[in-house]
């Protein structure tokens, strides 16, 4: 059965996972029948959540998310101190902005009904020069709440913005109220342009240009982008126009053939030496986004399937069991085998 397959294959970092469950742990909410409850409705592993290399897939993960959200009805999850922003708030803001004839508009009507909705964050339309964008003002100070809060607010608001915008609009950058984290080698994965970190606010920044730009959306259109919710909000930026992307899905689409660097810049109608420095300028390499996917892919096929392991060696283009499983363990700490057992546990 090989692992060709039109859709994306991404996978999530077990710290993401806490960060779905710290909100309601910090409020003793997360008694151990409860997690258990949440865990099994997103088909996760419990023992995973010790692996402090893990990964979960992308599915599991807002899956997670809406087990944690509706459980708790609260779509901040538990982190806010005041009231829960409860399940459908975000919904209401959305349809707020119908009727807005601007960008500008729409974004203040988001920021007021944020406002109305909760009482520990505010939503700020800041400018700077040649910017425009949004900014959190946290009430308790900047470092008020954790990190994940004001990067689950940056991310939804900023995907809202970009559906409102048409799909188009392009983040320059995004400032965050704390100082960089261990993690942070996996923001890009998620934020675009631009990441600073220990700033007074959180904020994500826009070209100022586009924000006198006329609203297009309608109800029909609010209806489909709240269907695709909660995945086109929290899931990973899946950016398909970075030469990452691009080497990532032309990989997916040809394995298990597994083409080398030059067959892949080729392929992509370029030399070999341009595909290298594009892959540099965001920080990857050839190597880099195979093993990337080829780590993803597995954890994909030994959570979801009892194919063997030599299979798997097989179709992600290794020689053999005992190389998938020597480049697995160095993926995730884990050999195979138990990492299946783990995940299938669930």
């Amino acid at each position: 059965m090989p692992l060709t397959t039109v859709r994306s294959v991404t996978t999530v970092p077990i710290f993401a996972v806490h960060g779905l469950l710290d909100g309601a742990r910090g409020k003793g909410l997360a008694t151990e029948s409860w997690l258990i409850s949440v865990l099994e409705q997103a088909c996760i592993a419990e023992p995973l959540l010790h692996l402090e290399q893990s990964r979960v897939t992308v599915e599991q993960y807002i899956a997670l998310f809406s087990a944690v959200k509706d459980s708790l009805d609260d779509e901040c999850l538990g982190y806010l101190r005041g009231r829960p922003f409860r399940c459908g708030s975000f919904a209401l803001m959305a349809r707020s902005t119908l009727g807005a004839r601007t960008l500008a508009a729409a974004l203040q009507r988001v920021c007021e009904s944020f406002a109305l909705l909760q009482d520990d964050a505010l939503l700020v339309p800041v400018s700077d020069g040649s910017l425009f964008g949004a900014s959190l003002e946290m009430r308790g100070g900047p470092g008020a709440h954790a990190d994940f809060l004001h990067g689950l607010l940056l991310r939804v608001f900023w995907r809202l913005l970009v559906w409102l915008h048409g799909g188009r609009l392009v983040p320059k950058g995004f400032d965050f109220a704390f100082e960089q984290p261990v993690h942070a080698d996996n923001y890009p994965r998620i934020f675009s342009g631009t990441l600073r970190f220990g700033k007074s606010c959180s904020a994500v920044w826009f070209n100022a240009s586009e924000i006198a730009k006329p609203m297009h959306r309608d109800v029909i259109a609010l209806q489909s982008f709240l269907r695709a919710t909660p995945g086109n909000l929290v899931g990973p930026n899946l950016n398909e126009r970075t030469y990452s992307a691009r080497v990532r899905t032309l990989l997916q689409q040809t394995c298990p053939e597994w083409p080398d660097l030059a067959s892949s810049a080729q392929r992509l109608h370029m030399s070999v030496s341009a595909l290298q420095r594009h892959l540099a300028i965001e920080g990857k390499s050839f190597q880099m986004l195979k093993d990337e996917l080829r780590r993803d892919m597995a954890i994909s096929r030994l959570a979801s399937t009892r194919i063997s392991l030599s299979d798997i060696a097989e179709e992600l283009g290794f020689t053999g069991s005992t190389a998938f499983q020597r480049a697995f363990k160095s993926w995730t700490g884990s050999a195979p085998g138990a990492y299946r057992s783990h995940s299938l546990s669930a």
